[in-house]
C-alpha cells in the first residue's frame, strides 16, 4: 500500500466512527521502489491530500528524508519539493502491516502491499 492511498482511506464505514481517520500504520514491512518521476500528477493530486498526515505517515515508516511537512509556496513549480513528494507518495510502500482505527482499534490488514478494508456483518 503506497501512501499516496494510505491518505485517502478511512474507517468510517464501522458502526459509531465518525471520521475513522487517519488510519494508523503498523508496518512490518515496507519497500521503497523507484516509480517513473511525473511532476504534474504529483502537484495535481497534492490538493487532493491531507498533507500533515502524508508527512506524519512518512515520518513513521522513516521516510520523510528532507520532505517540508508544510507545503512550500508555489510548489506546483518546485521541482525539488516535487520530486520529495513523489518519492514519499508513490515509491514507499507498505508491503505487510496493519491499518488500525483510531477511534475502535479496529484492525485492517496490509497483505502482499493491498489493505483489505471489508467489514464483518456486525460492524457495518
Amino acid at each position: 500500500m503506497k501512501l499516496i492511498t494510505h491518505n485517502m482511506l478511512s474507517s468510517q464505514g464501522i458502526k459509531g466512527v465518525k471520521v475513522g481517520f487517519p488510519l494508523v500504520i503498523q508496518a512490518k514491512d515496507v519497500k521503497v521502489s523507484e516509480v517513473e518521476f511525473n511532476p504534474d500528477f504529483i502537484a495535481r493530486i497534492i490538493p487532493k491530500l491531507d498533507w500533515p498526515e502524508v508527512c506524519r505517515a512518512a515520518q513513521e515508516l522513516n521516510q520523510l528524508g528532507d520532505l517540508p511537512s508544510k507545503l512550500v509556496d508555489d510548489y506546483e513549480n518546485n521541482h525539488e519539493f516535487l520530486k520529495l513528494a513523489h518519492h514519499v507518495l508513490l515509491e514507499v510502500e507498505v508491503i505487510n502491516g496493519d491499518l488500525v482505527c483510531p477511534e475502535t482499534g479496529r484492525k485492517f490488514p496490509i497483505t502482499d502491499g493491498i489493505p483489505n478494508m471489508l467489514l464483518n456483518e456486525d460492524e457495518v
